[in-house]
């Protein structure tokens, strides 16, 4: 098991796990409560810090999934998303409607990157 790295590891999960050249992420959440917008700009900058503690960057990303509470917030999330992500190396993405942990969460996003070659 030594091949497999666990990176803040709690005692329900990790945030992320590194193996076979791959990063795969928890599902992230912004601030309870924030708007949209806050809520997934407080997402992408976990992702970028867990990313780049896996020794990876968002230039790597292979794919997102993206949980919104209401499919009404799209177009808020997606004007925080298409500042952010790398537009020469988008990854694959789905997005979709989910009940998330409490009302207060309306963004979760979980990425799988690939480890810096």
């Amino acid at each position: 098991m030594s091949d497999i790295k666990r990176l803040n590891v709690g005692p329900r999960m990790s945030q992320a796990v590194i193996h076979g050249g791959l990063v795969w992420l928890a599902g992230q959440v912004g601030n309870p409560g924030e708007s949209v917008e806050d809520q997934t700009r407080v997402i992408l900058d976990k992702i970028e810090k867990l990313l780049a503690e896996a020794g990876t960057d968002k230039s790597r990303l292979l794919q997102a999934t993206i949980w919104l509470a209401s499919m009404d917030d799209f177009n808020e999330m997606n004007a925080v998303w298409d500042a952010w992500v790398d537009p020469e190396n988008p990854p694959t993405r789905a997005c979709g409607e989910s009940r998330l942990a409490t009302p207060d969460y309306t963004v979760e996003i979980i990425v799988v990157a690939a480890t810096a070659a």
